[in-house]
């Protein structure tokens, strides 16, 4: 008689587990796996060392973020707020706290938030993906710089 292998109960959970994992990671949305987003991230790397393109993306940036809705943003509209105060207190030399890897991920995602050619043109929904996805690799920077604004505001704003 031969034998026939089952898999134990333990290897299908574990299966299971790992395939619900591999759906919730963030490249698995369209928005990150775009060209756009490619595109984004590769501007941004030479946008960090140009001040000049730093300030012109803040403008821009700022701008778009004031007219769009908050509401695809959710819980990450306070963080795309931060990163904009980030980005131009780093142009202002205010603040260089800020990691070179999570400034470059912040400065894409900002010009992903302006590109009108991104995954789904004037819409916000791919937009408040990226800022989501952004926000998760960055937090613990966006957090120090919302700290040491706490903390510059309440020595009368002397940022030394």
């Amino acid at each position: 008689m031969k034998k026939v292998k089952t898999k134990s109960p333990t290897k299908i959970k574990s299966r299971a587990a790992a395939k619900n994992v591999e759906m919730n990671v963030p490249y698995r949305k369209p928005a990150l796996r775009s060209e756009a987003f490619a595109r984004a991230l590769e501007d941004a790397k030479s946008c960090v060392n140009d001040r000049e393109s730093l300030q012109a993306l803040f403008n821009e940036a700022a701008s778009k973020a004031a007219a769009v809705p908050r509401e695809p943003f959710k819980e990450s509209w306070p963080y795309l707020q931060t990163m904009l105060r980030l980005v131009r207190a780093h142009h202002c030399r205010e603040y260089d706290q800020v990691p070179k890897d999570a400034l470059l991920w912040m400065v894409a995602a900002l010009n992903y938030l302006v590109d009108p050619f991104d995954l789904i043109p004037d819409k916000t929904v791919d937009d408040a993906a990226v800022i989501e996805f952004v926000t998760d690799k960055t937090r613990q920077t966006l957090d120090d710089f919302m700290t040491w604004e706490t903390t510059v505001s309440a020595r009368g704003g002397d940022s030394g």
